[in-house]
């Protein structure tokens, strides 16, 4: 099943691998033009996003590779799991993420897939790759974050 998240919103599926692998410069919000079946099994909270990214085909963007199974009790009328799905963003978003995009070395990342007021809404990221050695540094302040919290909680149930 979906989750609730703290606005609100029921969160389908989220791409936490994007923020490890990519640099977030941006995010937007888009709607995502999609089937009723694909609705229906959104509903139950089943999605994957890990392999998705954004392309412009025209002036148009378009998501691709975002794996959405199909519905248990659809009939003919089911849709493929990886089908290419359009994003419906404002005229002055769209130009202003292919502008970026053509720029250098950015891509269109999908983070989270999630209901909000009964539509299916996708946020997305203007993103740069991370080099390996970046990763592996983000890794470790977290590691010692996590360390140095848990010393300070140590100390303080000491303490008491």
């Amino acid at each position: 099943m979906a989750k609730k998240s703290k606005d609100g919103e029921l969160v389908v599926a989220r791409n936490r691998k994007a923020r490890h692998d990519y640099l977030i410069e941006e995010t937007f919000e888009a709607g995502v033009a999609l089937m009723g079946t694909e609705v229906k099994a959104l509903r139950m909270g089943r999605a994957s996003l890990t392999e998705g990214y954004a392309v412009f085909y025209g002036d148009e963007l378009w998501l691709e590779q975002v794996h959405i199974p199909e519905y248990v009790q659809g009939t003919w009328t089911n849709h493929t799991p990886r089908r290419r799905r359009k994003l419906l963003l404002h005229r002055a978003e769209l130009d202003k993420i292919s502008a970026k995009v053509q720029g250098s070395g950015r891509t269109v990342v999908p983070l989270s897939l999630y209901f909000k007021n009964g539509r299916v809404k996708l946020e997305i990221a203007l993103a740069t790759g991370k080099k390996s050695y970046d990763k592996r540094h983000a890794l470790r302040e977290q590691q010692d974050r996590r360390e140095s919290e848990r010393v300070i909680s140590d100390l303080r149930k000491r303490r008491n």
